[in-house]
């Protein structure tokens, strides 16, 4: 797993991307207190842990783990890291649900050329199922949550029920999960793929676009670091001329 050092142009560095095979989260500091952002798939715990104490923190720093949906290359690797860290998990209390087995996990509705892309990315996730997270604090649509001088959750279903993103308004930073990505062979900031209802995709990319933010970090592909709401809006425009 890497870490990569975001927004380098602060002198402490606040936003770091730990990217995994398939997936990434992103870790937050304020002050000594940390916050991350999804934690990848099943297994990863003890990576992200070991990465945290080599960026020269305790994982025990890490007050909360919010997870942008329920998908197993974002939350797959919360329950262990939350054993090693004391850390709090939050979800959408739609997607929480799903974590907590209550109710079915819903597959994704799979268009025929993002079957073999899912197959493929299937092929580098742990087989069989991945442990729950012991406890999950629910979150709805306006919460404001305590790190980045207020980070505000926006509900974005869509990619799934319970999908959300992260605006910290007061440092221009917009963590989007999957309803947005960046393409690995070129950049090219899109829709994520993989969604569980495509036809809220669109309204989820214009509420994001009408948030001001400069930085966008997506849950796959690399983070837009300049300007990210007129790279964001041109992605939703086309999008929308497109269907």
């Amino acid at each position: 797993m890497d870490a990569v050092e975001l927004l380098p142009r602060l002198i402490l560095p606040r936003l770091h991307l730990l990217r995994f095979p398939v997936g990434q989260a992103y870790l937050w500091r304020d002050g000594e207190e940390l916050t991350l952002v999804d934690a990848g798939p099943a297994g990863s715990g003890r990576a992200i842990a070991d990465a945290i104490t080599a960026l020269g923190h305790s994982p025990r720093a890490v007050r909360r783990v919010v997870l942008t949906h329920f998908h197993e290359d974002h939350a797959g690797g919360a329950a262990e890291f939350a054993a090693l860290s004391g850390a709090e998990v939050l979800a959408h209390s739609a997607d929480a649900a799903v974590l907590r087995r209550e109710v079915p996990t819903p597959p994704p509705v799979l268009r025929d050329w993002e079957r073999p892309l899912h197959a493929a990315a299937l092929r580098q996730l742990p087989e069989g199922d991945f442990e729950r997270p012991a406890r999950i604090t629910e979150l709805a649509d306006g919460d404001v949550l305590a790190f980045g001088d207020g980070a505000h959750v926006v509900h974005v279903p869509g990619h799934t029920d319970g999908s959300i993103a992260l605006h910290l308004p007061h440092q221009g930073v917009l963590f989007t999960g999957d309803t947005i990505a960046a393409s690995p062979v070129d950049g090219t900031v899109m829709p994520g793929v993989f969604n569980l209802d495509s036809s809220l995709v669109d309204a989820a990319l214009h509420r994001l676009v009408a948030l001001d933010t400069a930085v966008a970090c997506f849950g796959h592909g690399s983070p837009v670091t300049a300007d990210a709401t007129t790279v964001l809006r041109e992605a939703a425009d086309k999008y929308r001329a497109s269907r």
